[in-house]
């Protein structure tokens, strides 16, 4: 069965892994000043930092609508068996909705909630293109990745809370404090939602080794299959440390490194780090 694997530009797969394993990207609109651009394609994260470090507004995201959906699906339902698209949480953005309502113009196109963002998303878009390369049917996949979404565990640490607080996400008073006292927060995935689980006090890769730790000390419920570390402009000593922990209590058979991309990385600024992985069935 020929199966294309297909998903939202917020999964921030590296260009290498969406080249080696065919997978194509539909690019989110990123609304920045008065001009919108496209995730990934006109605009980076590099972009939102000069734009937000010279005084303007942390750029909104917007998903595409579901004609632009049924565009992006058109050539791939027409030359493959099967087409399943894996979208960013449902609870997070109206991409989900906005694919499933394209895809009810093709019989053979199937949207998947990841009910995650980022390489959380990214994790699933990979097994999937795997499992597809393996000869498994889309009815096989599909039912797979919807397992797959409730085991998939993202979360990172961000180095500050200034684009946070742009962004209406949190307050400019609680920024000002956390970065007087150096508190860095710990963000996850729970439920589909961002949510802040953590927070540490010190330098940058001191909080990250402290993070690697709470997260994977003692767990022997992880799939150890593969691993994803995710980063935006890391600092120094970070990428160091979390690889580190990942040695001492993951044991990961196959480490990815990857770049945050413009939708979180404008949120959550430069200098985050973290990792996803999956629990064992």
């Amino acid at each position: 069965m020929n199966i294309k694997i297909t998903a939202d530009s917020t999964c921030d797969l590296s260009e290498e892994l969406l080249r080696q394993w065919n997978i194509s990207l539909m690019p989110i609109h990123i609304l920045m000043g008065d001009d919108t651009y496209l995730d990934g394609v006109t605009i980076h994260p590099a972009d939102v930092f000069a734009h937000v470090d010279a005084g303007g507004q942390t750029p909104k995201s917007a998903a595409a609508n579901p004609v632009e959906y049924i565009d992006f699906f058109e050539p791939f339902a027409k030359e493959y068996d099967a087409v399943i698209h894996i979208s960013v949480s449902s609870k997070l953005s109206s991409c989900y909705q906005n694919a499933c309502l394209a895809a009810q113009e093709y019989a053979n196109v199937s949207v998947i909630d990841s009910e995650n963002i980022c390489t959380g998303q990214g994790y699933l878009v990979l097994r999937a293109a795997k499992w597809a390369a393996d000869g498994l049917t889309a009815r096989n996949i599909c039912m797979r990745l919807q397992s797959l979404a409730n085991r998939v565990e993202l979360s990172f640490v961000l180095n500050q809370l200034n684009y946070m607080a742009k962004s209406g996400r949190c307050s400019g008073v609680l920024a000002f404090g956390a970065n007087i006292l150096g508190i860095k927060p710990s963000l996850a995935i729970i439920d589909g939602e961002l949510k802040v689980v953590r927070k540490y006090r010190g330098s940058l890769p001191i909080c990250v080794g402290k993070y690697i730790t709470d997260l994977l000390d003692g767990r022997d419920d992880i799939d150890n299959s593969m691993v994803f570390i995710s980063s935006c402009q890391p600092k120094p000593g970070c990428m160091e440390a979390i690889k580190a922990g990942l040695r001492k209590y993951g044991k990961f058979e196959n480490i990815i490194e990857t770049g945050i991309g413009t939708t979180i990385g404008g949120y959550s600024g430069p200098g985050t780090i973290g990792i996803v992985f999956a629990k064992k069935v």
